[in-house]
């Protein structure tokens, strides 16, 4: 029961920060049709401003750079982004989508470069603050960390502000209204490409903020852009592209099944035996079936996305085809 309990937090804890990323990618998408493959970058720059500023703060007023990065390193990100679209994506946006994808294909690799150039290739010290280093509960033996329950709220009170915004404010009506109406937004005095501006910095502030929770999480290394970024979009296209409810369920689902997966040690050989069949090391594909299910758990998402390609192309919750 300790072990259902603990993986349930950790998966649940981890889909949300998957969805925190999930969620720009997703919005920029249904807004504007974009599909950024730069978007985990954005989620690595995130980490590393969250870490220089964290650095730089605890010298002059030690505690307090975390927060300080908290709100600061995700405007930065975002006021990045927004330069990218001014100055890039929206010149070659008029070529069409394939453009746009080479382009966001090769500001990956410039901004992996970047981060070497200025951060090295090892792996920096972000620590998570001491106020978090505690444990938020303990479940029978297990101390649950404070700093994971804290990641859950914060994804949880992003989620609220983007559906709040979309749904129930004057700018989440343009934004949605600017991409299927822009003519008529624009003849109602509205400034569609700063629309669209001001949505693709949004989801890169998005990005940069689940840098900021994950990069101490984790690993705040070169690497974490190319680790994320293929498990994000197969959250996307599992959701539904362009669903910010799939997103959210996708990415909660491949959370738990991955931290799930990681903690059981079942074997096909295993199994075979428990219904009374045999099979030895000459057996045909024996060492295939004697691969525990832990080590096959990061094939286990992309094998939910041919499945869901195969049965449901335009995914969970998703309007269009994928």
């Amino acid at each position: 029961m300790e072990f259902v309990v603990i993986s349930l937090l950790n998966g649940i804890s981890y889909g949300l920060l998957l969805f925190m990323l999930a969620s720009g990618l997703t919005l920029i998408f249904s807004m504007m049709g974009v599909l950024n493959f730069a978007h985990a970058s954005f989620y690595m720059i995130g980490a590393y401003v969250a870490y220089q500023i964290s650095t730089w703060l605890d010298e002059l007023l030690p505690g307090t750079g975390y927060w300080i990065a908290l709100v600061v390193a995700p405007l930065v990100v975002g006021a990045i982004g927004a330069v990218v679209e001014r100055y890039g994506l929206r010149r070659v946006h008029r070529w069409g989508h394939v453009p746009e994808l080479l382009f966001t294909f090769g500001l990956s690799f410039i901004v992996v470069e970047l981060v070497q150039i200025i951060w090295g290739r090892a792996a920096v010290p972000y620590q998570v603050p001491p106020a978090l280093g505690g444990s938020l509960f303990i479940v029978y033996s297990t101390h649950f960390p404070a700093y994971r329950g804290f990641m859950m709220l914060v994804a949880a009170l992003m989620l609220f502000a983007i559906w709040l915004m979309l749904t129930r404010t004057r700018i989440g009506l343009v934004i949605q209204a600017a991409l299927t109406h822009p003519e008529t937004v624009e003849a109602l005095g509205h400034n569609v490409p700063r629309v669209f501006m001001l949505t693709f910095g949004g989801g890169t502030a998005l990005a940069g903020l689940a840098g900021v929770i994950g990069g101490n999480a984790y690993v705040t290394e070169p690497s974490m852009a190319a680790l994320v970024g293929s498990i994000i979009f197969v959250v996307v296209v599992v959701g539904g592209m362009g669903s910010l409810g799939g997103a959210f369920i996708a990415s909660l689902l491949i959370g738990l099944m991955q931290t799930f997966a990681i903690g059981i040690d079942w074997t096909t050989l295993s199994l075979l035996r428990s219904i009374g069949l045999q099979a030895g090391p000459d057996t045909p594909l024996y060492s295939l079936w004697s691969l525990k299910l832990s080590q096959v758990a990061p094939v286990l998402p992309y094998l939910l996305l041919v499945l869901i390609l195969i049965f449901r192309p335009k995914g969970l919750m998703g309007t269009r085809e994928n």
